[in-house]
């Protein structure tokens, strides 16, 4: 290609060459990506704030949500199938070109370890770079991932920051405001045992597949 182009006389050349540059640098760079992972039960507009907040602060390509195939800790009878989860992040999701469902985790089956997950993703688009989504109180924990440091090597953490939150970790984090929402997963399965309206708190769409499947209602029972 570099050769061709030597030989080509006209005007036109320079404008060629300078597209030319910038397509390879372009292929070079790879996507950028966003992960978002999580047990998503259910899935509700904070998360879809911070996935937003950080793709617009980023410019990231995309962002993958990646829902965990057996969550990280024990929720007994709040607990329900992969299947489900995955369809409401599926509704949550769906009108936005930026967002992306990655079943990797689910497939596997189990517990996932997050370096497990990352270096099955840099296999399937080796140029890609990627950047895990975690909220600040997460970093204070980042010590105690499994194979921290050589997790840090192939990702980079990306930290929603929290107003008047100040931390410091000894691996490199990108901080990101967001606007703060006070919504959480648990909330809205107790509202959703109670009887009580879980609307502006979750996409309309989540919000009638947990209705139609009648989830979480005997939460308190």
């Amino acid at each position: 290609m570099t050769h061709t182009a030597t030989r080509v006389v006209s005007v036109q050349a320079p404008v060629i060459a300078t597209e030319i540059k910038r397509v390879l640098v372009q292929s070079i760079r790879g996507h950028q990506i966003g992960i978002l992972g999580g047990t998503f039960n259910p899935p509700h507009l904070g998360h879809l704030l911070i996935a937003e907040g950080v793709v617009n602060a980023l410019h990231l390509d995309r962002v993958l949500f990646i829902p965990d195939a057996q969550p990280p800790h024990i929720q007994g009878k709040n607990t329900i199938p992969a299947k489900d989860r995955v369809a409401m992040v599926k509704e949550a999701i769906a009108d936005n070109p930026h967002f992306c469902l990655d079943e990797l985790e689910v497939r596997r089956g189990g517990k996932s370890f997050t370096i497990d997950t990352i270096k099955e993703l840099k296999r399937r688009d080796p140029l890609a770079q990627y950047y895990f989504i975690i909220g600040a109180d997460m970093v204070n924990d980042l010590p105690n991932w499994h194979e921290i440091d050589k997790l840090v090597q192939i990702v980079t953490f990306v930290a929603v920051r929290r107003p008047g939150v100040t931390i410091h970790s000894k691996y490199p984090v990108i901080w990101v405001d967001v606007p703060q929402v006070a919504i959480s997963s648990s909330g809205i399965r107790d509202r959703v045992a109670k009887g009580e309206s879980i609307r502006y708190l979750v996409p309309d769409g989540v919000a009638a597949y947990i209705k139609e499947h009648k989830l979480y209602e005997k939460q308190h029972a």
